[in-house]
């Protein structure tokens, strides 16, 4: 049976970071254009929004914390106070800024982020990008954050942005976009460190079509990597290198990310956007709108939240 593919939020600039939070069995997300952290409750099929003054990169829940959420917010990792109703957030507190080492750098921002199982932040940065879809390119690095501390671990990056773990906490997998690659890492999850980069798989050399963006992981170890560009996400094996076993198409051409949620885990999230690129206008409802995929004859595992010391 075809897998069901449902628009449950509709005019999205740029939506981003997917955190399906099992306790409140809510989806949160961000519009980055927007400058917005996002809620949608299925249960009541609600979308809420709290407004920023500058660009949002993810939203995660503060594990232990009601309403308290990490969040990137140009270049500084904050924590916000949200009750998930009103358009603005009740307290913005800034645990650390990235990329401040030249005048240059300033001009950077945070993008995708996400926590291993220990609750440590992960997240990397992108040049400015003053023309939609033209990036300056090899301005990012790549972080962890934990115990109010920050840790770069490598730099020149184009667009820092899906983040995975193997279920056994032993692989992390990484993408920057402008190279066209899923990579993979050795993980050390106690004393959060990465080693020994691979390409798992290249675009390039499987002849698709536009950049992988967003990925998640699910219960079997196959990534499903969202192709901007590309109108649809890959499903890859994440143990045997250029493996590539199903493509699922979406009626977006700018898939940005993908998130495992739902009561069981085995509905697929998909945010979207619509920004002009070149001259080229994405109309809605099909573009810019997150997606919810049934179906898809598998489950996630579940998304960790921030542990903050």
């Amino acid at each position: 049976m075809a897998p069901t593919i449902e628009r449950v939020v509709e005019n999205i600039e740029l939506g981003e970071g997917p955190h399906w939070d099992a306790a409140t069995q809510t989806l949160y997300f961000v519009d980055i254009f927007s400058k917005t952290i996002n809620k949608y409750d299925p249960s009541t099929n609600t979308h809420t929004k709290a407004h920023f003054d500058t660009y949002t990169s993810f939203i995660i829940p503060v594990e232990g914390k009601e309403d308290t959420f990490v969040v990137g917010l140009g270049r500084d990792i904050v924590i916000v106070k949200w009750d998930g109703r009103s358009d603005k957030v009740a307290s913005i507190k800034k645990l650390t800024e990235v990329d401040n080492y030249s005048p240059e750098s300033t001009e950077n921002r945070l993008n995708d982020g996400k926590c291993d199982l220990s609750g440590r932040l992960w997240a990397g940065t992108m040049g400015v990008e003053k023309i939609n879809g033209h990036v300056k390119p090899n301005m990012g690095t790549f972080y962890s954050f934990e115990n109010n501390s920050l840790r770069k671990h490598f730099d020149q990056i184009g667009i820092s942005n899906g983040l995975a773990w193997s279920k056994d906490n032993k692989k992390l997998f990484y993408i920057d976009s402008p190279r066209r690659t899923i990579d993979q890492f050795d993980f050390d999850i106690e004393n959060g460190k990465i080693s020994n980069r691979k390409i798992l798989f290249s675009l390039e050399k499987n002849h698709i079509e536009g950049l992988p963006d967003g990925m998640t992981i699910d219960e079997n170890g196959n990534l499903w990597v969202a192709v901007f560009n590309g109108f649809k996400i890959l499903k890859i094996d994440s143990t045997i290198p250029e493996t590539l076993l199903d493509t699922v198409k979406i009626p977006a051409k700018q898939v940005t990310s993908v998130a495992w949620g739902g009561p069981n885990l085995d509905e697929l999230y998909v945010t979207t956007a619509k920004f002009m690129v070149d001259g080229l206008v994405l109309n809605p409802p099909e573009h810019g709108t997150v997606y919810k995929i049934s179906g898809l004859g598998t489950k996630g595992l579940p998304m960790s939240n921030f542990k903050l010391t």
